[in-house]
């Protein structure tokens, strides 16, 4: 079963409601298909989103990234010689890990077709469904507890928070969520890189001396800043998540080689693909640390990969992978089964996707 194809392809998907980050405003899921081809007549399925604030990716060097560099590198390779094919896969360019992580997610769902059977029972089998919480954009506290209380009542039994502009109001923004829904429903905070280290500590500490009781706050400070990273974790009780600090395997060894983060947030855009992942994981299991598995705007088709990697693994405790409810639109045919909050796998071979409606040419 060798490559002979690469295609790719736009999907454009409106949000239900804008989603603000302290990072980015994003509106729609304008995202590039990718349908690895071999020559036995097996398509695999991948996706990329253009999240330049965070991968430094647009479409336009996703696709440039796959045709010119990635294309080349795999066409005639053997997709079972798995880890042959990564090597050209990961050694096509530097970086474009979310062109990478398109790819890479098609060729694994060529492999498991191949096996014929599902992708997570493959990547380890732990279990066959995951929850997710649900990210609350960062707006005014009055709209932000509107918007929480509202998706309390779809079932969720976490949020996560987006804060990280202005401290003070922040704090603001998690009393008046509590407030709205309750002692027992689980909170957790991203600041996406929007404090500095003093004032993170700082925030911290008065929301724990408020008793709003915050399951972990992740990346409070800039991304490359893992000194930073380590004083707060050292100087508040609450756990802190690496996400932006925590890209490749390196980054993952070095974070907790200097006990920077309590938990790491791994993602396939931006660790490069499912190979990538299960390094970090490797690492991480190495240290006894436990992992969440995030998203982009993504549609269902990474977001099931992604998926079948989080059932998979006993160590990916915490999923946040509410693109899924967060778009207008699911175009997927096939795909994870969605009973919001759980996410079900069935035992359909690979990813479980046979088509994607709408889909324009590029």
């Amino acid at each position: 079963m060798k490559v002979s194809e690469i295609e790719l392809k736009h999907i454009s998907i409106p949000l239900n409601k804008t989603f603000k980050t302290a990072l980015r405003t994003v509106d729609s899921a304008e995202n590039t298909v990718v349908m690895v081809h071999t020559d036995d007549g097996r398509t695999g399925f991948g996706e990329a989103p253009p999240t330049k604030a965070i991968t430094g990716e647009d479409n336009d060097s996703i696709r440039t990234a796959i045709k010119e560099y990635i294309t080349p590198a795999l066409i005639g390779q053997e997709v079972t010689d798995m880890d042959a094919i990564q090597a050209k896969l990961h050694g096509a360019i530097e970086g474009n890990t979310s062109a990478k992580a398109a790819v890479d997610m098609a060729l694994y769902d060529l492999y498991t077709q191949d096996l014929g059977v599902p992708l997570y029972k493959y990547l380890g089998g732990y279990r066959d469904k995951v929850e997710t919480d649900i990210t609350i954009s960062i707006n005014e506290p009055e709209e932000m507890a509107a918007d929480a209380a509202e998706v309390v009542k779809q079932g969720f039994s976490a949020l996560k928070l987006k804060v990280g502009i202005d401290a003070e109001k922040d704090v603001q923004r998690v009393k008046a969520i509590r407030d709205a829904v309750g002692k027992d429903m689980m909170i957790r905070l991203d600041a996406n890189q929007g404090w500095e280290v003093d004032e993170a500590i700082d925030t911290i500490r008065k929301i724990e001396d408020l008793g709003f009781d915050i399951e972990l706050v992740e990346q409070p400070v800039k991304a490359r800043d893992f000194e930073g990273m380590k004083k707060v974790k050292d100087n508040v009780n609450t756990i802190i998540m690496a996400d932006e600090s925590c890209f490749s395997p390196e980054d993952a060894r070095r974070l907790l080689e200097m006990n920077a983060a309590d938990v790491l947030n791994i993602k396939l855009m931006k660790c490069g693909g499912i190979y990538k992942a299960l390094q970090i994981i490797e690492i991480a299991e190495e240290f006894g640390v436990e992992c969440m598995l995030g998203c982009m705007v993504e549609s269902k088709i990474s977001l099931t990969a992604a998926a079948h990697l989080a059932a998979a693994k006993k160590t990916i405790t915490r999923v946040d992978l509410d693109a899924a409810i967060l778009l207008k639109e699911d175009p997927v045919v096939g795909g994870f089964n969605k009973d919001i909050p759980w996410f079900s796998l069935d035992d359909s071979p690979g990813l479980g996707i046979t088509d994607v409606i709408g889909m324009a040419d590029i």
